[in-house]
C-alpha cells in the first residue's frame, strides 16, 4: 500500500470506528443519566403502583441488571445489527430508522443541495462585486439568513403559502390519497423516478420545496459570508495576479486558479451543515409533519424510549463520520497539496 491517500483513508477508516465506539458509549451513558423514570413513562402511574409489573417490565427490557453489563448487551446487539425494541411502537429500532432515516436524508440533501448552488454563486458574486450595490444587498441578505430563528421561518412559511395563499401543498411527503412510490431507497423522489410515477413525483417535489428552503436559508447565509471570504483571499495571491497579467480570460483564472482552492475551507463548513441539517430538522418536521428522525426523536425522548433515543444517536454520530471522512477526501481531490502531503 504505497499510495499516501491509501494509507490515509486506511487510517481515517480505522478512526472512524474506535469513534465509533466511543459514540455508543457516550450515547448509552448520557441517555441513562437522563433525569426521569422509563418504567412510568411507559407503564403509567397506575401500573407503576404495582411492583410485580414494574419488575417484570424492567427484567423483560434488561434495565434490572448493572449499568456496564447492558452496555456490552447493547453492543452485542450493535454488532448483529439489532438496535433494540422500541418501547413505544414495539417494533424493532432498526425497522423505525430504516422509514424516518430516508425522509431525513432526503430532505436535508435537498437542502445541503440548494445551499451549495445558492451560498457558493452568491458568495463568489459577492467578492468579485467588493463594495459593490450587490456586495452589500448579498451580505445583508446572508446576515439575514443567519439571524431569522428556523423554527419561526418555517411556521411563517407554513401559514403564508400554505394557508393564506395556497401556494405550496400541505404537511406529510405527498398528497392525502396518493400511494407513495414502491420502496426502493426511501427517497420518494428518487424511488418516484425509478418506478415512473410522474405524479408522485411532482407531488413529493411539491411537498419537499417548502421545507427544504426554510432548512437551507441559514446554510446558504452561511456559505455566502464563508465563500466570499475565502475567494478574497485566493484573489489576493500572487498566482492570481500572474495569471491576470498573462492576459487569462477571467472565466478561466476564476475556476482554474481562484475558485478551487477557495473551496476547501467551503467544503468544511458545508459538511458540518449538512450533519446539522440531518440532526436539527426537529423544529421543521414538526411544522411540516414530516416523518423523519427529527420527529422520531421528539417522541422517543418525551416517552424515555432508550432504545430508541439510543438508535438515534448512534445514526446521527455515524452520519458525522462518514460526513467527516468524505470532506477530507475532497480535500485531496480539490487541493494536490493535500494529496502531496
Amino acid at each position: 500500500m504505497r499510495s499516501p491517500l491509501a494509507r490515509f483513508l486506511v487510517r481515517r477508516i480505522l478512526t472512524a470506528l474506535l469513534l465509533a465506539v466511543g459514540i455508543t458509549l457516550v450515547t448509552f451513558v448520557l441517555t441513562n443519566l437522563v433525569p426521569g423514570d422509563p418504567v412510568a413513562a411507559n407503564l403509567g402511574q397506575r401500573a407503576v403502583g404495582d411492583p410485580a409489573i414494574v419488575a417484570q417490565w424492567r427484567t423483560d427490557h434488561g434495565l434490572d441488571r448493572p449499568l456496564p453489563q447492558q452496555y456490552l448487551m447493547h453492543l452485542e446487539g450493535l454488532l448483529h445489527g439489532d438496535l433494540g425494541t422500541s418501547q413505544q411502537s414495539h417494533r424493532p429500532v432498526l425497522d423505525d430508522l430504516a422509514e424516518s432515516v430516508p425522509a431525513t436524508l432526503e430532505l436535508a440533501g435537498a437542502a445541503i443541495l440548494v445551499s451549495l448552488v445558492l451560498g457558493v454563486g452568491f458568495g463568489v458574486v459577492a467578492a468579485l462585486r467588493r463594495d459593490r450595490l450587490a456586495d452589500h444587498v448579498l451580505r445583508v441578505l446572508s446576515l439575514v439568513g443567519i439571524s431569522v430563528p428556523t423554527f419561526w421561518l418555517a411556521l411563517v412559511a407554513f401559514y403564508v403559502f400554505f394557508f393564506r395563499l395556497q401556494i405550496t401543498p400541505g404537511s406529510g411527503r405527498v398528497d392525502p390519497g396518493m400511494t407513495p412510490p414502491p420502496h426502493v431507497t426511501g427517497l420518494y423522489t428518487v424511488d418516484a423516478l425509478l418506478s415512473g410515477r410522474w405524479d408522485a413525483l411532482s407531488s413529493a417535489v411539491g411537498h419537499l420545496a417548502a421545507p427544504a428552503l426554510v432548512l437551507a436559508l441559514y446554510t446558504i447565509g452561511l456559505l455566502t459570508r464563508f465563500t466570499r471570504s475565502a475567494v478574497l483571499e485566493v484573489l489576493g495571491q500572487d498566482y492570481v495576479r500572474a495569471a491576470r497579467a498573462k492576459g487569462l480570460p477571467g472565466r478561466v483564472v476564476l475556476f482554474r486558479y481562484v475558485l478551487r482552492p477557495a473551496l476547501v475551507p467551503v467544503i468544511t463548513v458545508a459538511g458540518l451543515a449538512f450533519g446539522s441539517l440531518l440532526s436539527g430538522t426537529v423544529l421543521v418536521e414538526a411544522v411540516f409533519a414530516w416523518p423523519g428522525v427529527g420527529q422520531y426523536a421528539y417522541k422517543s425522548a418525551t416517552t424515555l424510549d432508550l432504545p430508541a433515543v439510543m438508535g438515534v444517536g448512534l445514526v446521527v454520530g455515524v452520519v458525522y463520520l462518514v460526513i467527516n471522512l468524505v470532506v477530507d477526501v475532497l480535500y485531496g481531490v480539490i487541493d494536490p497539496r493535500v494529496r502531496v502531503s
